[in-house]
C-alpha cells in the first residue's frame, strides 16, 4: 500500500480525487485477444432486433456508434460493424487485475463499474508525488499489466474528476486544479453535470440553462423556485462545490433485476415466470448483504413506441409497501405478480422486479410464525423453515453459480446486453475465482 487513508470531510481546497476509466473496455479486451479485430469497428453486444451496444471500439465510434445504442441503429450507421457476444467472466477477471493496481495507489477506491473507479489521493503527495505524476504512473502500470488503454481525470471533487477523465479520452490524462475548476466547467453543457440525464437536461434548457456556467451564475432563489431543492444542489455542483467522499463501500438504496424480451410479450404465464426469476435473484442479493426490503416494485416497458429515439418506449412502474420487510423471493414474486395483474393491459418489451426501503436484517423479529403464508400480500412473512431453505440454496449458489438451482416455474430472463455495473449482492466480480472443473 502506497498511501495512508485520508481524513473524511476535507474540503475541496485540500482534496485530490482521481477518476480512472478504461477505454471501450469490453471492445478493447476483444481487440487485444483477437488480433483480426484490431483497427476494425467492433461492438460487444447482441446483434438481434432487441440487442443493445454494451461497448463500441473507437473505430466504431467514428461512425457514430456508442454504448447503449440499439444494435439495429448501430448496424444502419456502420454496415461493416462486427458484433461480438462478449465474455463477462473474462472481463471480470481483467477488472480484478486492474482494481488490484488501483488499490496500490490508495486504500480508498470506489468502484462504479467493472471498468471505472474513483481513487482518493488526498494527502498522498509527500508519499507518492504530484497528482499528475501519480496518474501517469497508474496509467502506465495498467497498460503494462493488461495491454489495455485507460484514461484518467484528476480534480478537487468527484464530479470534476469524472468529467476530466471523459475529456482525456482516449488514452489520456486531464488534471483540473482548484483554481481552474470554474474555467473548466463553465463552457460545458449543463447535461455534463453528474446525474443530469436527457429529461433533466431538457428541463434545464427550457429554463435557459444551457451551460454549467449558466447554472453557476444563476440566482439561488430563482433556481429554487424553478427546480425546488434540486436547483440548489445542482447550482453547488455547477460551482464546483461538492463534499461527497470517495466511498469504498457505498450503501445500496434499492436492488433490481430486469430483462428485454426478444419479442413483445403478453402471455401471463411467461411474464409471471420471468417475475419469479427476477424476484429470486433480487432476494438472493438481499440475503447476501444481510438486508430486508419493505417495498416491492414492478417495472415494465411497453412494446408500443410512443416517440422517436432510444426512450421512445415508455416505462411504467407500480409498487407496494409490505407490513413486514422480507428477503424471500417467493414473497417478492407474489407481490410483484399481484401488481402485474392490476396493471398490465398490453404487450411489453421489458420486465423488471425491484425492491427498496432496505433495512438491516439484524432487526428481524425473532417470533415464530404460526402460518406458512397469509392471504394479504402486504403481510406475508417468511417462516423459519423457509429461511433455512433459502440459506442452503444461497450456499449452493455461492459455490456453483446463481443458476445451479431453479424453480420449475422460473422463466429464462435474457438481457438485451451485457452490464458492467456492479450489482450490490451479486457474486463479487472482484472476489476469488472458483475452479469448477
Amino acid at each position: 500500500m502506497r498511501s495512508p487513508p485520508t481524513a473524511a470531510g476535507a474540503d475541496a481546497r485540500h482534496r485530490c480525487v482521481l477518476h480512472a476509466d478504461m477505454d471501450a473496455f469490453y471492445a478493447s479486451v476483444e481487440q487485444r485477444d483477437r488480433p483480426e479485430l484490431r483497427g476494425r469497428p467492433v461492438v460487444v453486444g447482441g446483434p438481434g432486433p432487441r440487442g443493445v451496444v454494451a461497448a463500441a471500439s473507437y473505430e466504431a465510434r467514428e461512425f457514430g456508434v456508442y454504448s447503449a445504442m440499439p444494435s439495429v441503429e448501430a448496424k444502419r450507421l456502420c454496415r461493416d460493424l462486427i458484433f461480438v457476444a462478449g465474455d463477462m467472466k473474462r472481463y471480470a477477471s481483467e477488472s480484478r487485475r486492474i482494481f488490484e493496481i488501483f488499490r496500490t495507489f490508495s486504500p480508498l477506491v470506489e468502484g462504479l463499474s467493472l471498468d471505472e473507479a474513483f481513487l482518493d489521493l488526498t494527502g498522498s503527495e509527500r508519499l507518492l508525488g504530484p497528482a499528475r505524476e501519480v496518474g501517469e504512473r497508474l496509467r502506465r502500470e495498467v497498460r503494462e499489466a493488461t495491454e489495455l488503454p485507460i484514461s484518467v481525470g484528476i480534480g478537487p471533487i468527484k464530479m470534476v474528476a469524472k468529467i476530466a477523465s471523459g475529456a482525456a479520452k482516449p488514452d489520456g490524462l486531464v488534471e483540473v486544479r482548484v483554481d481552474e475548476v470554474r474555467a473548466f466547467l463553465d463552457p460545458l453543457e449543463a447535461r455534463k453535470i453528474w446525474g443530469v440525464g436527457p429529461v433533466a437536461g431538457a428541463r434545464l434548457e427550457g429554463f435557459g440553462y444551457r451551460t454549467i456556467g449558466d447554472l453557476a451564475r444563476a440566482d439561488p432563489e430563482t433556481l429554487r423556485a424553478q427546480l425546488g431543492d434540486w436547483g440548489e444542489s445542482i447550482r453547488h455542483l455547477a460551482r464546483g462545490e461538492d463534499l461527497r467522499e470517495v466511498e469504498p463501500h457505498r450503501e445500496a438504496v434499492s436492488l433490481s433485476e430486469e430483462n428485454t424480451f426478444e419479442r413483445d410479450v403478453s402471455d401471463r404465464v411467461l411474464l409471471e415466470a420471468t417475475i419469479l426469476t427476477h424476484a429470486e435473484a433480487v432476494a438472493r442479493r438481499l440475503r447476501r448483504q444481510g438486508l430486508l426490503a419493505r417495498t416491492v416494485v414492478l417495472k415494465w416497458r411497453l412494446g408500443r413506441r410512443m416517440k422517436k429515439g432510444a426512450r421512445g418506449y415508455p416505462a411504467r412502474t407500480r409498487q407496494l409497501t409490505l407490513a413486514e420487510p422480507t428477503d424471500d423471493g417467493e414473497v417478492v414474486s407474489r407481490v410483484a405478480r399481484s401488481l402485474l395483474a392490476d396493471a398490465l393491459v398490453e404487450p411489453v418489451r421489458l420486465l423488471g422486479v425491484g425492491v427498496s426501503g432496505l433495512v438491516d436484517d439484524a432487526g428481524r423479529a425473532s417470533q415464530l410464525l404460526l402460518f406458512e403464508a397469509a392471504e394479504d400480500t402486504k403481510s406475508i412473512q417468511t417462516p423459519p423453515r423457509k429461511r433455512k431453505l433459502n440459506e442452503a440454496l444461497d450456499r449452493l449458489s455461492d459455490r456453483f453459480g446463481d443458476d445451479i438451482v431453479r424453480r420449475a416455474s422460473q422463466g429464462e430472463a435474457r438481457h438485451a446486453t451485457l452490464s458492467g455495473q456492479w450489482k450490490k449482492g451479486s457474486r463479487d466480480p472482484h472476489g476469488p475465482e472458483v475452479d469448477f472443473d
